[in-house]
C-alpha cells in the first residue's frame, strides 16, 4: 500500500513528522504554494492536482490520510475517484469547514507582519511538544499568512454534507476530544454517514491531535491499515 499524508491549511511536511517517522514508507504530499509555486483557490483544484501527482508517481493501492483542509481534499477525492483508493483517513476534519470571519480577518492582517504571524503560529501550536513546535512555526513562516488565508477561504467554501454518504471507501475518522476547530460532532457526522467508517476519539487531543497524541493516532492508523490487507 502507498500511504500519503495530506497537510492542513498553510501547512506542509512538518505537521506529519511523527507519522512519517513511524510509517517509514509513507509520503507527505506538499501542496502547491506551500511554499513553492502558487496555492490553489479551491478544494476541487487541490483534488485534481493530487490525482495528477498520484498518477505521475504511478502509485497503487493508495491510502490517503488528511488533516483539516487535507481531510476535505481526501473526502472530495473519495467522492470523485473512490475506485482509485484503498482507504481514507480523516483527522480533525469535517464534511463542511466553515471558517469564522474573525479568523479570516486575523489572517489577512498578518500579511506583511512576520512578528505577528509568528505569535499567531506559536499560539496555534501551543499544545504541540516543544521539540517539533519550532519547526512547525518556521515552516509556517516560510509558507506565510497569504497562503494560509487562501487555504482557509477554500475551506470556507467546502461543503459535501449532502454527498458524504455516497463514499464507499474504507474510512477511518480521528478527532481530538478537545478539538474546537473541528469538534467531535464533525467526526460523529462523518462516521454516521460513511458506511462502516471507524471512529476514534483521542482523549486530551486538540485540533493538532496527530502531533499532540502521536502514539494514539499512529496506533489507530496502524490498526486501520492492517484491516485493509
Amino acid at each position: 500500500m502507498t500511504l500519503l499524508f495530506i497537510p492542513a491549511a498553510g501547512s506542509a511536511r512538518a505537521e506529519w513528522v511523527f507519522q512519517t517517522e513511524h510509517f517509514t514508507d509513507s509520503e507527505v504530499v506538499v501542496l502547491p504554494g506551500h511554499p513553492e509555486g502558487k496555492p490553489l483557490p479551491a478544494i476541487d483544484e487541490y483534488v485534481e492536482w493530487l490525482r495528477g501527482h498520484i498518477q505521475r508517481k504511478r502509485y497503487g493501492d493508495v491510502v490517503l490520510a488528511g488533516h483539516s483542509m487535507g481531510g476535505a481534499i481526501v473526502l472530495l477525492y473519495a467522492l470523485k475517484y473512490g475506485n482509485e483508493l484503498k482507504g481514507i483517513g480523516l483527522i480533525g476534519s469535517g464534511a463542511r469547514l466553515r471558517v469564522a470571519p474573525e479568523r479570516l480577518h486575523r489572517l489577512k492582517i498578518m500579511i506583511g507582519d512576520e512578528a505577528g504571524w509568528r505569535r499567531l503560529l506559536s499560539n496555534e501550536f501551543r499544545f504541540v511538544p516543544p521539540k517539533v513546535r519550532e519547526s512547525l512555526i518556521e515552516e509556517g513562516v516560510r509558507i506565510g499568512p497569504a497562503v494560509a488565508l487562501s487555504d482557509h477561504l477554500a475551506c470556507d467554501k467546502f461543503d459535501v454534507m449532502d454527498k458524504v454518504h455516497l463514499i464507499r471507501v474504507p474510512t477511518l475518522v480521528i478527532c481530538g476530544a478537545n478539538d474546537v476547530s473541528t469538534p467531535v460532532k464533525y467526526a460523529d457526522y462523518l462516521a454516521s454517514q460513511i458506511s462502516d467508517a471507524k471512529k476514534v476519539i483521542i482523549p486530551g487531543g486538540d485540533h493538532w491531535v496527530h502531533l499532540e497524541k502521536p502514539g494514539e493516532v499512529n496506533r489507530a492508523i496502524e490498526e486501520f491499515l492492517r484491516g485493509l490487507l
